[in-house]
């Protein structure tokens, strides 16, 4: 049997480098494949070096932990199981006990040797007699997770949604919208007058909006307009793609969400 394998995400390379080195005491036969320093290399190396295990920095350049988590489970082999996640936060342990009985865990920073010990033992058993979580019940855990995070001051509710076009500011109307999609920086607003580009980030942007009950992820930068949705369609693959009102072109729905689509 091969030694397992294990992807660093971390942003600080003091600190990438310190748990490489626990986890060389704390685990001898794990194989440190690669060091990623922001969210986009993160998820590029896991999906092209498929490590058993990754330690996810939750804010890092680029795309957070959370969203790096999401992205593994969207676009990963179907042939293989998971790999098992930890992530490394800095939150405050009144937030923590929420993880412990998780599907995946955690390491609070700055990283502590016997804290780790315990992070090995659970992963060593995951690894050994249990199956990696399942995409579903993994994306529903990061969702959970984003709920941990500290909460900001309270901003207004969006109701109308203001893009500039050149020198035009257009006001779309939330019930207008038919998708939002999230890009680096942006979210591109599709409604049924066109599409535009507001910036903010699709988070935030549900987070604030008014009548956000409304739409649903099927994508981790896709957020749909239930009331759009005319059919699913799904590929040879199991891939399901969307047909909306109002929208020519269809919408991937990532495997982590293919679940809300199937016949019931």
């Amino acid at each position: 049997m091969s030694p397992p394998r294990a992807l660093i995400a971390e942003d600080e390379p003091a600190l990438a480098r310190t748990l490489s080195r626990l986890l060389g005491q704390a685990w001898p036969e794990l194989q440190i494949v690669a060091l990623a320093e922001d969210g986009l290399a993160a998820t590029d190396l896991a999906l092209q070096l498929l490590p058993d295990v990754v330690f996810l920095d939750i804010k890092m350049p680029g795309r957070s932990g959370l969203d790096v988590a999401a992205g593994i489970a969207d676009d990963w082999p179907e042939d293989r199981a998971l790999p098992l996640i930890v992530f490394v936060t800095a939150h405050d342990e009144f937030a923590l006990p929420a993880f412990e009985h998780a599907a995946l865990d955690y390491v609070l920073k700055p990283v502590s040797a016997e804290r780790l010990q315990r992070t090995v033992l659970r992963l060593r058993q995951g690894l050994g007699g249990r199956a990696a979580p399942a995409r579903n019940e993994q994306a529903a855990l990061v969702q959970r997770m984003q709920g941990l995070a500290p909460e900001a001051e309270p901003q207004p509710r969006i109701k109308v949604i203001r893009a500039g076009v050149g020198n035009l500011v257009r006001m779309i109307p939330v019930g207008e919208v038919i998708c939002f999609e999230a890009t680096d920086k942006y979210v591109n607003v599709v409604s049924t007058g066109g599409e535009a580009l507001v910036r903010i980030s699709l988070r935030e942007m549900m987070t604030r909006l008014d009548g956000a009950e409304d739409f649903i992820q099927v994508h981790r930068s896709v957020m749909v307009n239930s009331a759009r949705i005319l059919s699913a369609t799904r590929d040879e693959i199991g891939h399901y793609h969307l047909q909306l009102q109002g929208l020519a072109r269809p919408i991937k729905v990532s495997r982590a969400f293919g679940h809300l689509f199937r016949p019931m």
